[in-house]
């Protein structure tokens, strides 16, 4: 039988102490724990034991003065003190990172490191033109690429593993008023529809998507972002689709694509991947075809700093150059 998670027994103090020092590497981890529901998924993110979890919280807890968790059901749920706490906790961490940010802006052009997190085809779609504009205009920066995707990229960033992360919109990330990111909108990548070359309406300029109701469908393999939008454009056009396969690697995808394996929603970042002569890839007809919104996002008041200001600005430039560019496919896919 399941154990239900350890909890804090409430107490009660007289008064808090004129003296508060709080650990913020404590806040984090209740941050943490507001995100992820339960102390076994907490200490997974952040790569620590339960018990040391149970610790980190009944510490704070000790400090503050007041009960930070409450049982709910097996879980635990936060307290109203410590939904408030977090609020504070919010304006602390944006004011140390605009510290580091303006202590850094002091140097004036120094040395710089920044490491950026991105998820496979925006690093070679945006990321590494994005590296080339900074090598020529701050030679001296030193660059960290490491492909993450959503959730986990955000907890590196809030961890301080990751300056710079490189994204997807999806329903259970951050809403664009979150206060503890600073974010820059980069492009909407379309999803285009990807056939078999002897598919029926391969021969087809456009696809209305309904028109591929009964086929079967390959997806992503996790519950993440470009899952989560081809599946949300198939309920738009009125059906749930079978599916077949799942797939998380893009040129796997392909190739089962190619074989008549099923059909696929691709993005047309991931569609520079490599060239494929056995399948074709065609736009969906009606207004707004279905897309996936990247950004960039850092923690907030990073952006003041100046080689993460140099990272954005570059991400911005190469993002603004796509869309400039012609939509249509690359020739290989025609």
């Amino acid at each position: 039988m399941a154990m239900a998670e350890p909890v804090q027994r409430p107490f009660l103090m007289k008064s808090f102490s004129q003296n508060l020092i709080v650990d913020v590497r404590r806040l984090r981890v209740l941050r943490e724990l507001q995100a992820r529901k339960t102390i076994a998924a907490t200490a997974r993110a952040l790569h620590l034991t339960p018990s040391a979890i149970s610790q980190q919280i009944s510490a704070l807890s000790r400090h503050i003065g007041a009960p930070l968790l409450a049982p709910n059901g097996r879980g635990v749920r936060l307290t109203a003190q410590a939904q408030l706490l977090l609020e504070h906790a919010t304006l602390v961490d944006a004011q140390l990172e605009r510290a580091r940010a303006e202590l850094a802006a002091l140097e004036q052009g120094a040395l710089g490191r920044v490491s950026i997190g991105a998820f496979a085809t925006a690093i070679s779609g945006l990321v590494a033109p994005a590296l080339a504009r900074l090598r020529r205009a701050c030679p001296g920066t030193r660059l960290m690429i490491e492909e993450t995707e959503a959730p986990e990229c955000f907890t590196r960033l809030a961890r301080g593993d990751l300056d710079v992360i490189v994204t997807v919109d999806y329903a259970l990330g951050p809403h664009r008023g979150d206060v503890r990111y600073h974010r820059r909108e980069l492009l909407d990548d379309a999803l285009w529809i990807a056939l078999p070359r002897e598919h029926p309406l391969a021969r087809r300029k456009s696809i209305d998507l309904r028109a591929l109701a009964l086929e079967h469908w390959i997806v992503g393999a996790a519950q993440g972002p470009c899952r989560e939008a081809g599946l949300a454009a198939c309920a738009a056009a009125g059906f749930n689709p079978e599916v077949a396969h799942r797939v998380n690697d893009w040129s796997g995808l392909m190739r089962l694509v190619a074989a008549g394996c099923g059909i696929a929603l691709i993005p047309r970042l991931a569609l520079e991947v490599g060239p494929r002569d056995d399948l074709v890839v065609r736009p969906l007809s009606g207004r707004g075809p279905p897309s996936r919104h990247i950004y960039a996002a850092v923690r907030a008041g990073a952006e003041r700093s100046p080689v993460v200001a140099s990272v954005l600005s570059a991400l911005i430039a190469v993002a603004a150059e796509r869309v400039r560019r012609s939509p249509t496919l690359p020739m290989r896919y025609e």
